[in-house]
């Protein structure tokens, strides 16, 4: 497939997510931000037409998609609503450590729940001590006659309260470092489970973002995924394929800003003129396109190499994930400056535009982690 221009599935599924997101999702989304509630009919509206789990399996009742297919879907959701992007965006990071690692047992339990939106799910990976520093987390999973008891603090997870299934990764092994780290579904009715109030956030107010508890969650033997040790593979491995869709879910908040300032600059008038004929706007509007496209490419290329387990498969997402956030902020920013005092108010989308785009710099691996990534890459070979 040409990098430069997307087959003819992907085009359509391009225009579906496109019909839904601007017809569905855009009318609602100030709203949700203003709220902050949770965007339950948007991810309805996802889920009707199979566009909230894109990537899970024909085999567990899903859509299929490769991670191209996930890229465009985030890109043309998070154009009208990042936040619904984000919420739904948690199944896929349920889905990828069972689709990894699962036995065909564990996976036919769950991955059909999510593929028909009956359940929805949550990532637990971070701790109030470890956030880049994965390897430092202190969550415990400790072998018992009923299976395995988990006891620790989650932070930061998306969905946290609403999710229905958790992959909760813990230690197992506390003298094997990283390689002592297992992952395990955990269950919303699971005792011993409970969560922390939401994160007051500057953007994504309408996705929940909260602490889990684990109080001695007991869990049956067959609910670890893979083999004790592997949790820290699966992670990475995972983050490896979602800093795509990260990537585009950046670079649909980006357009979203430069449609608007687009918009905006043509109908502003100022010196008796639209503020389009200024050159000064031009460059600001010329740059923004350039760095958009750029960040899109980048998300393809790093999806398709994901998709294949390419050598540079972990390169390429950092690559992406750090480009593509950057270039979000920077066009959000600018889009704000180009609508001058009208972009700071809520009256125009582009403060939240903003205030959205810069989580992207943040969550799965800081910008600062994604050069780290980069330039291990280069130096190992």
């Amino acid at each position: 497939m040409s990098l430069f221009r997307l087959d003819e599935d992907h085009e359509a599924l391009r225009g579906l997510a496109r019909e839904v997101a601007a017809g569905r999702l855009a009318p609602r989304a100030a709203q949700v931000d203003e709220l902050g509630e949770f965007p339950e009919a948007s991810l309805a509206a996802l889920t009707a037409v199979g566009l909230h789990a894109i990537g899970i399996p024909e085999t567990y009742g899903g859509q299929g998609g490769d991670l191209l297919a996930s890229v465009v879907v985030a890109e043309e959701v998070a154009r009208a609503c990042m936040t619904t992007q984000q919420v739904s965006g948690g199944n896929e990071l349920f889905a990828w450590p069972l689709l990894l690692a699962a036995s065909p047992e564990l996976a036919r339990r769950y991955l059909p729940r999510i593929a028909s939106g009956q359940a929805l799910g949550a990532f637990a990976l971070s701790e109030p001590e470890a956030g880049s520093d994965v390897a430092a987390m202190t969550t415990r999973a400790t072998r018992c006659d009923e299976g395995w008891r988990l006891k620790g603090t989650k932070r930061w997870v998306t969905n946290a309260g609403r999710a229905d299934l958790y992959v909760v990764f813990a230690v197992t092994d506390p003298d094997a470092g990283g390689r002592g780290i297992s992952a395990f579904v955990v269950e919303s009715g699971d005792a011993g489970l409970s969560f922390g109030a939401p994160e007051k956030k500057m953007g994504l107010k309408g996705s929940p973002t909260a602490e889990v508890y684990l109080e001695d969650v007991t869990i049956p033997a067959d609910r670890i995924i893979g083999e004790p040790g592997q949790g820290l593979k699966l992670a990475l491995g995972t983050l490896d394929r979602t800093r795509a869709v990260v990537a585009g879910q950046a670079v649909g908040v980006a357009q979203a800003a430069l449609d608007h300032a687009v918009a905006y600059a043509k109908e502003r008038r100022q010196f008796g003129r639209p503020i389009a004929d200024f050159q000064g706007v031009q460059f600001m509007l010329a740059d923004m396109e350039v760095k958009i496209r750029a960040a899109r490419l980048l998300a393809y290329a790093a999806a398709e190499e994901a998709e294949s387990a390419g050598p540079d498969m972990s390169l390429a997402g950092a690559a992406a994930k750090c480009f593509a956030s950057d270039t979000a902020m920077a066009v959000t920013t600018d889009a704000v400056q180009i609508l001058g005092g009208a972009g700071y108010t809520r009256d125009f989308p582009v403060e939240r535009l903003m205030r959205d785009a810069k989580i992207t710099q943040i969550y799965e691996g800081t910008n600062q982690i994604q050069r780290v990534v980069i330039a291990r890459a280069l130096l190992a070979r």
